[in-house]
């Protein structure tokens, strides 16, 4: 099973992707992240996207791809991939099928995680977590139970990550409509688009991605 889970910053991807890892065996596949990796391990893309990033350039498309080939002949996606963050533009999603083509794979679902602006803001201005061990915790959703005092190790000390304000947050939204307006219509066509309440509790959410990667959508 291999998919895209498209989604803004702070709808989910990141919780709904390690859920699928744990229960499924699935790998979650951030391009930024692969990067990093490929660069640390000394691949052979990894080598010339060091190269590009050491020299102030913007690592082509073509890097990218080689990137997520090589990620993809890893043993461990043989369960199946979570693509987070790629493709973003019409050639990457005609890359991205090469890939998949190549090594006997098809993109089976693209799995849009749909929220409300207005609530987002709410959900990302209200996060904080424990400075010791990073419990998370949220102004209106999951106070400490006991005031200022972190429930799994006790620590007083909490913080905020500074770019968790609502103007970020809307910037972020607009990024993400622009940037994943050029590849929906693309997989719509393909019948692979599925969308699922965001904003719902994080278990209804998991059963609804649960449900259309086992047909029961």
């Amino acid at each position: 099973m291999n998919i895209i889970l498209l989604g803004p910053p702070g709808a989910g991807k990141g919780t709904q992707a390690s859920r699928l890892e744990s229960a499924r065996g699935m790998v979650q596949l951030s391009t930024g992240d692969m990067l990093r990796a490929a660069v640390k391990a000394g691949t052979p893309t990894g080598v010339k996207a060091k190269a590009v990033m050491e020299s102030g350039g913007l690592v082509s498309d073509d890097i990218v791809s080689g990137i997520i080939g090589e990620r993809l002949d890893m043993a461990d996606t043989e369960k199946g991939a979570i693509f987070d963050g790629y493709p973003r533009t019409a050639a990457q999603a005609e890359s991205l099928d090469s890939l998949l083509d190549e090594r006997g794979r098809q993109l089976d679902f693209v799995i849009e995680l749909q929220v409300n602006e207005d609530a987002l803001v709410d959900r990302v201005t209200g996060r904080f977590t424990c400075a010791q061990c990073g419990a998370g915790y949220h102004d209106k959703f999951n106070l400490p139970k006991v005031a200022e005092t972190c429930d799994v190790c006790g620590s007083h000390e909490f913080k905020r990550r500074p770019d968790d304000n609502a103007e970020t947050v809307r910037t972020r939204m607009a990024e993400y409509r622009a940037k994943t307006a050029p590849i929906l219509p693309i997989y719509e066509a393909r019948g692979l688009v599925r969308r699922v309440d965001g904003m719902a509790d994080i278990d209804d959410v998991t059963a609804q991605i649960a449900a259309i990667l086992d047909g029961r959508d």
